[in-house]
């Protein structure tokens, strides 16, 4: 073992080894001498001295180091590396080389580390079950379709903290206050309960974001009285105080768009199938916490009776033209409500009509972004009133807009260009009052189609009797005569012959 330094890894081997082993045994399998064991033995090993390592170049910042950046890191605890790196690149170029850049950072994270300002700290909570709910809105990356044509949307995001549980919306119309109480409100149901704590960020929707702690929009005042909840919001900008759903958010988002991936496909049938996507996806995630949920759903404070209010309310009277004006955006609605005032709820993902306390109509939403204006046309609306007077088709501003489907702008195009003007139009006027009559609006533009695809334009009685609604077969009903005599019998004091 002459001429080798003793590790301390062999030192330690030779300590356990020699609780159960002579000196000699142990010594052999820790791989030193005898000596040396005995010199363990007794305390008198000397363990080796390591080198205080030099410097073996000159210091390169020393020439600004002092005179330079140490007033650059005092005057502004939020200066960067880099921007001193491009003063001394600027100023100081020859005193100071852009090789250095590195050995610069290094300094002044070392220097910070000694001398600079006391850093934010997170501190981990404690969570009751039952005490928080945390809310915020996020959006999807992937570049979700519907019928191959982009879905705008976001997802508002719910989640019982001390658990886990997470509920989440498909929402349309920004982080308006319709969203937001709809999605918290479809929260408590789901979770059956409502906790003590409803945690947000500053959103617009629910604070007015005067400086007040509790500067709450009227209706999200309302809100808070009806379910019985105390609001609390982080401070604007620190995102690690709403960390209990921030990071959340990026994981649902990740599930959901792995999940699309998945799938093969980012586009959709309609807003219901995607919504189903993303509910199935949200509850494969609350599985795996389900029994610490049945935990925290104990201590949820009970649902009220009733829902709160979460849309918005205005009156409107529907035009001549048969449309009602909503948020930029132009409906047409049915015929048969041509100049009455209509009340108007405004949801999140729908319009309702009333006519006084009646519900007569149910919309899609559509939303205009910034001040454009948009228009929503559904030609069951307005058919019938168009089939008095087709000509007017050919010339509406809304021609293209009552043609629902593909199938029906190339029906169109075929016949525009091979019947007479008048004709056209009576043709398409006529299918599509029969697609809306008979609910056959797919099948019917799929059957004319196919027909032109094979050189032959089908007859408006040939579409009648094959799409059209079949005539009931009348019943036979047997009668019965009945004789003279017993209609005698009816007459109180009459003569019985």
């Amino acid at each position: 073992m002459s001429g080798k330094y003793i590790t301390d890894r062999q030192i330690r081997l030779y300590m356990t080894f020699r609780k159960d082993c002579l000196q000699e045994i142990a010594a052999a399998k820790a791989g030193i001498s005898i000596s040396t064991a005995g010199r363990i033995d007794n305390e008198r090993h000397q363990l080796k001295q390591s080198k205080v390592r030099q410097r073996t170049r000159l210091d390169p910042l020393e020439p600004i180091w002092t005179p330079v950046v140490l007033p650059l890191l005092k005057q502004d605890p939020n200066i960067t590396p880099i921007g001193i790196f491009d003063h001394l690149c600027e100023y100081h170029s020859d005193t100071f080389s852009s090789t250095s850049r590195r050995t610069l950072e290094r300094r002044i994270k070392q220097w910070r580390h000694l001398h600079g300002e006391a850093k934010d700290v997170v501190f981990m909570q404690a969570h009751p079950l039952g005490k928080l709910g945390i809310c915020d809105f996020t959006h999807i990356k992937s570049p979700v379709t519907i019928q191959s044509e982009a879905f705008k949307h976001m997802l508002f995001n719910y989640r019982l903290v001390a658990s886990g549980w997470v509920y989440t919306q498909v929402t349309y119309g920004g982080e308006s206050f319709a969203a937001f109480s709809d999605g918290l409100q479809n929260a408590f149901t789901k979770s059956n309960g409502v906790p003590s704590e409803v945690r947000t960020d500053s959103l617009s929707a629910a604070y007015k974001n005067t400086g007040s702690a509790k500067d709450f929009t009227a209706r999200y005042q309302e809100l808070i009285g009806h379910y019985r909840f105390i609001a609390t919001r982080n401070n604007t900008g620190v995102a690690h105080e709403n960390g209990a759903i921030e990071s959340p958010n990026r994981h649902i988002k990740a599930q959901i768009e792995q999940a699309l991936k998945v799938r093969g496909s980012y586009d959709f049938n309609c807003r219901a199938d995607y919504e189903a996507f993303v509910q199935a996806t949200v509850n494969r995630r609350n599985k795996r916490i389900a029994t610490q949920f049945k935990e925290e759903q104990r201590q949820l404070q009970a649902l009220p009776s009733h829902k709160s209010v979460n849309y918005s309310q205005e009156y409107v009277r529907v035009s001549r033209t048969s449309t009602i004006n909503v948020k930029r955006v132009m409906y047409t609605v049915p015929s048969r409500l041509v100049d009455s005032r209509l009340r108007v709820h405004v949801y999140d993902d729908h319009i309702d009509l009333f006519l006084g306390q009646a519900l007569t109509c149910r919309l899609e939403r559509v939303y205009a972004p910034g001040a454009t204006r948009k228009r929503s046309v559904n030609y069951k609306h307005v058919i019938d009133a168009l089939v008095k007077k087709p000509r007017a088709f050919r010339c509406s501003q809304w021609r293209d807009e009552l043609l629902p489907s593909e199938d029906y702008c190339t029906i169109w195009q075929y016949v525009d260009t091979t019947m007479k003007a008048d004709d056209a139009s009576h043709y398409m006027v006529r299918i599509l009052q029969l697609a809306s009559k008979a609910d056959n609006e797919m099948r019917l533009g799929r059957f004319i189609t196919g027909q032109l695809a094979s050189g032959r334009l089908p007859s408006l009685f040939d579409c009648q009797e094959r799409f059209g609604t079949k005539p009931t077969d009348i019943p036979l009903v047997n009668v019965v005569q009945h004789q003279l005599s017993q209609y005698q019998s009816l007459i109180p004091g009459g003569r019985h012959e």
